[in-house]
């Protein structure tokens, strides 16, 4: 796994998602970073997603901050879907324009693994997936760097009724 100066230098810490964090849902509902989710989604999208977050039944979200700052720079998080018959967990995420290229997408991810492995316990998942497109560069490197295993390309609906071409990376959890 190849870590650049600058990722060596910046941390980032995961906090739970709470009810003031509806600005970041917001700023992460434009265009430009939709552009491979089916395009932004509807202020009332929005609130209910936002409430999902909140109180989530299985998994949770998290607003992404510089460590030595606190500086919010984007979310992440995980949930549990259905995917080839069981129940596994998945994962995204997404940083906010002015942050990105730094590499804090695949920390906050390996922050998550971490997370999550310690949350699932002996009882969870087997592994926690991620579907980015298969023409989204950036996540995949993400899933690359971050140390997901790819392996391979499914069709995929998100958000519904919008088919995609994506790829299949996991992380197992047991390890």
């Amino acid at each position: 796994m190849d870590v650049t100066e600058a990722e060596k230098a910046e941390q980032v810490r995961l906090t739970p998602w709470s009810e003031g964090d509806f600005w970041l849902l917001r700023r992460t509902n434009s265009p430009e970073m939709t552009e491979h989710l089916g395009g932004p989604e509807t202020e009332e999208r929005l609130a209910d997603r936002h409430r999902r977050y909140v109180e989530p039944s299985t998994g949770c979200m998290y607003r992404v901050t510089l460590a030595d700052s606190d500086e919010t720079v984007g979310s992440i998080g995980y949930w549990e879907r259905e995917w080839r018959g069981g129940p596994v967990w998945e994962t995204g995420w997404g940083i906010l324009p002015e942050f990105q290229g730094r590499g804090l997408a695949a920390q906050a991810a390996r922050a998550l693994v971490d997370v999550v492995r310690r949350a699932s316990g002996a009882g969870g998942h087997p592994a926690l997936h991620a579907f980015p497109g298969v023409d989204h560069a950036a996540s995949n490197g993400v899933c690359r760097k971050a140390g997901f295993t790819l392996l391979g390309q499914v069709d995929f609906e998100y958000p519904k009724g919008n088919r995609i071409r994506s790829n299949d990376w996991y992380v197992e959890l047991s390890g």
